[in-house]
């Protein structure tokens, strides 16, 4: 069964983006292509980050979305992630890499869910 890809964790914001961060790009090789800071008016902030990952030899690449925000206060964050692929040619499957890479977001937060 898939991962649930919205949930919380017992980690403020930056904490968590550093989790994220350091799984993505450590231990799967990603690439940070973008990150899009976002304050609240009311209080709290957002973060939005798109990483990016190349499979040279097979022609494919993959995406990673992750929005983190602290709206709800105090050390809690709320954590969205998704997933995206394809490669070139008549089949542009992801053959589950796409889930594969989400996973490493989910183990690296797996300790701090709430």
């Amino acid at each position: 069964m898939a991962e649930q890809k919205h949930y919380f964790v017992a980690l403020d914001l930056e904490c968590c983006f550093d989790k994220v961060h350091n799984a993505v790009t450590g231990s799967v090789t990603g690439t940070l292509i973008g990150r899009y800071d976002i304050p609240h008016p009311q209080g709290g902030d957002c973060i939005v980050l798109v990483y990016e990952k190349h499979y040279v030899r097979a022609g494919n690449r993959l995406t990673l979305t992750v929005v983190l925000d602290n709206f709800y206060g105090g050390d809690m964050t709320e954590v969205c992630c998704m997933g995206g692929g394809g490669g070139q040619g008549l089949c542009r499957f992801d053959w589950g890499a796409a889930e594969d890479f989400e996973d490493v977001v989910h183990e690296a937060l797996r300790p701090y869910r709430i």
